[in-house]
């Protein structure tokens, strides 16, 4: 069983940046595909990006598109999501999810349901 565990959230001011980080233990973070969702107050869990186990493939959601980036270092069992130019709407918890069946393209798979493994999540907050 792979364990992951994020890091990285806080409390940002519009138009700012923070790098979220997810370091998988327990199997190598290679077998996987990962991603990472994020989840509102009173709202389903939403799917943010994802990462091929290559990382050559990425998917993004449209709202995030051009200021998130995910990435990838499988030599130290790790995924990150760089966002950028942070808006109140990126106001969520957000989780690192990993499933070793899943084949990442353009498009999909893009539900919460699809994925086996999750973290814990971390809150990010955008706010003046």
């Amino acid at each position: 069983q792979v364990q992951l565990a994020e890091s990285g959230g806080g409390l940002v001011q519009p138009g700012g940046s923070l790098r979220l980080s997810c370091a998988l233990s327990g199997r190598p973070a290679g077998m996987y595909a990962l991603s990472w969702f994020r989840q509102a107050p009173e709202k389903e869990r939403e799917f943010v990006a994802a990462i091929s186990r290559t990382g050559f493939i990425t998917d993004y959601l449209d709202s995030v598109k051009g200021r998130f980036t995910i990435s990838r270092d499988n030599d130290n069992n790790m995924v990150y999501v760089q966002m950028n130019r942070l808006k109140p709407e990126d106001t969520a918890v957000y989780y690192c999810a990993a499933d070793e069946h899943l084949s990442v393209y353009s498009g999909g798979p893009r539900k919460a349901s699809d994925y086996g493994f999750w973290g814990q999540g971390t809150q990010v907050t955008v706010a003046s």
